[in-house]
């Protein structure tokens, strides 16, 4: 279990858990650029997540001054922001320590994976359990 703690402290570190503002952004980004209310309307869209304006601009922010995102040329009034090749890195990052962190608990829970599929249980009738 130490490889996946260290395969995601780094993610973790530089981003945040994956409900984090950070990892919804860059996400929402990795599609195309977008500005403030574009972003949160497809973060809601596909996390269902709200992020408010403070928690929304101020990772945004964040994520500008780290060099993961920048500002997209616009001539409109709202300001556009795209994923940059470090953005997109750390999201990568942070995606496999997700896929290593649900497959380890997946395994642990001994769930069945979508392309197995459920195996069938004799029908047995008159007999008590």
């Amino acid at each position: 279990m130490e490889s996946v703690t260290k395969r995601t402290s780094s993610a973790i570190d530089e981003l945040g858990r994956q409900s984090e503002p950070a990892v919804l952004i860059l996400t929402s980004l990795a599609s195309g650029s977008k500005h403030g209310y574009a972003l949160a309307k497809d973060i809601k869209s596909f996390a269902g997540v709200d992020l408010g304006p403070g928690t929304l601009y101020g990772a945004i922010t964040r994520l500008e001054e780290r060099g993961l995102i920048v500002p997209a040329p616009s001539e409109e009034r709202r300001q556009p922001y795209v994923i940059t090749p470090s953005g997109r890195a750390a999201l990568e990052s942070a995606v496999r320590d997700m896929r290593a962190l649900a497959d380890e608990g997946t395994r642990r829970l001994r769930l069945r994976t979508l392309n197995q599929q459920p195996q069938s249980r004799p029908i047995v009738t008159g007999v008590a359990p």
